[in-house]
């Protein structure tokens, strides 16, 4: 197809339009209908897709670093097999549910109250991007690169981030129930106010997360690792939940849970292997 760079492209029809390739460099494509397209490895760095019709567009391999999606909706969308390329892209309050975004490049991507739920996000590179306020409700974020990432007040309920990274992360206040994080790298990552009822923590590693005040009823701690974590005044939380967490090495707990742990399990406050 021909060069559509910089082309005015506003609300164009283009349902079911056959675009692989095509160059849509700094194009405005505000309000564009593409349902449906087959956007393969369309080059649309930089250009203008706010409030663009994306539903069950294919968009396998496409470069979209710097574009701007806001408000667009992207539901059932494919992004997958390696990945489009979306870093830096602004997808504040855009509608990604049920899409899959599988290997997909959102590295310091703007995604803040966007609609993620249901959405297939295994493996992806999250790494600095704001997912503050975000529904992602059942998400599938497996292995995912969450490292640094702004995550404030996301609702994450029923969440799948078995082995995913998430070093650094911002996950204060955050809806986190019934998630799953088992194995996954939660280190220096901020939990404060959190709620974590139910969750799955199993073999995660803590050190030196900060989870003041965040709701633990019932969540599965077994062998986390917390050492150097901060317990303090964190909510719900029991004797039986963190007599099975792997280490309590310099962690800080409230006074009259911290005096019945080392009287029942000093062995848990000594450096691990």
């Amino acid at each position: 197809m021909d060069s559509t760079e910089r082309k005015n492209l506003q609300g164009a029809n283009l349902i079911g339009a056959n675009l692989q390739g095509a160059n849509f460099v700094r194009a405005n494509l505000a309000r564009a209908n593409l349902t449906e397209a087959n956007l393969q490895e369309a080059d649309l760095q930089e250009a203008n897709l706010q409030e663009a019709d994306l539903r069950g567009a294919s968009l396998e391999k496409a470069n979209l670093i710097g574009a701007n999606l806001q408000g667009a909706d992207f539901s059932n969308a494919h992004l997958l097999d390696k990945g489009a390329n979306l870093q830096g892209a602004n997808l504040q309050g855009a509608n990604l549910q049920g899409s899959i975004l599988q290997l997909v490049n959102l590295q310091g991507s703007n995604l803040q109250n966007s609609n993620l739920q249901g959405s297939n996000i295994q493996i992806a590179n999250l790494q600095g991007s704001n997912l503050q306020g975000a529904d992602m409700q059942m998400v599938n974020l497996y292995g995912a690169d969450l490292q640094d990432a702004d995550l404030r007040g996301a609702d994450l309920q029923g969440a799948d981030l078995q082995e995913a990274n998430l070093q650094g992360s911002d996950l204060r206040e955050a809806n986190l129930q019934g998630s799953n994080f088992q194995g996954s790298n939660l280190q220096g990552s901020s939990l404060q106010g959190a709620d974590l009822q139910g969750a799955n923590l199993r073999e995660a590693n803590l050190q030196e997360a900060n989870l003041q005040e965040a709701n633990l009823q019932e969540a599965n701690l077994q062998e986390a690792d917390l050492r150097w974590s901060n317990l303090y005044r964190a909510k719900n939380l029991s004797l039986d939940q963190l007599s099975k967490v792997k280490t309590l090495h310099g962690v800080k707990l409230d006074e009259e849970l911290l005096i019945s742990l080392k009287e029942k399990y000093s062995t848990l406050f000594e450096l691990p292997d």
